[in-house]
């Protein structure tokens, strides 16, 4: 049985891990935490909502305990969180799935995890603040940082993609 689960879910989940841990090293010790709570916890699953999204559920809380043992996450001030402003770009129509998630991958561990949560996961500001243990003022701040991160390696990467092409022409 954990063989067969193992092999219907172990893809999905690694890609979970990955946007969490960054680096294919650290998701695959997410991956194997997160397999090992499965299987300890299977018989927990109560049968509400889908089986999938109570296993993606707990790797993504997996996730985030590596990152908390890692102790990436550090809510940034409060004066910050007033200074950052959202801008709005339509670069990303310009790239591939591959690319997007590599410059995910580039966040800090912190702007990436609640990028990672409010985008892909779907969680609310406040659900990720009292996963996260930070305000819910601070998941919205971080969020809004990410987006102008991204913004400007998404920006960086065509200009570069961009060079690369002339030269080859």
């Amino acid at each position: 049985m954990q063989e067969a689960l193992y092999n219907r879910f172990s893809s999905k989940m690694y890609a979970v891990c990955l946007r969490y841990a960054g680096n294919g090293d650290d998701a695959q010790d997410v991956l194997q935490d997160g397999f090992v709570k499965i299987y300890k916890n299977l018989n927990r699953f109560r049968g509400e909502g889908s089986f999938e999204g109570w296993i993606r559920r707990i790797f993504v809380n997996t996730a985030i305990e590596h990152l908390r043992r890692k102790t990436y996450l550090k809510p940034i001030a409060e004066k910050e969180e007033n200074t950052i402003a959202y801008k709005e770009k339509t670069a990303l129509d310009r790239l591939g799935e591959k690319d997007i998630l590599n410059l995910i991958r580039e966040l800090s561990p912190g702007y990436r995890t609640v990028f990672n949560m409010y985008v892909v996961e779907g969680y609310t500001h406040k659900e990720i603040g009292d996963i996260l243990g930070i305000s819910e003022g601070t998941s919205k701040s971080q969020l809004a940082r990410a987006r102008m991160i991204l913004q400007d390696m998404v920006v960086n990467h065509l200009d570069e993609r961009d060079r690369k092409q002339k030269k080859v022409e």
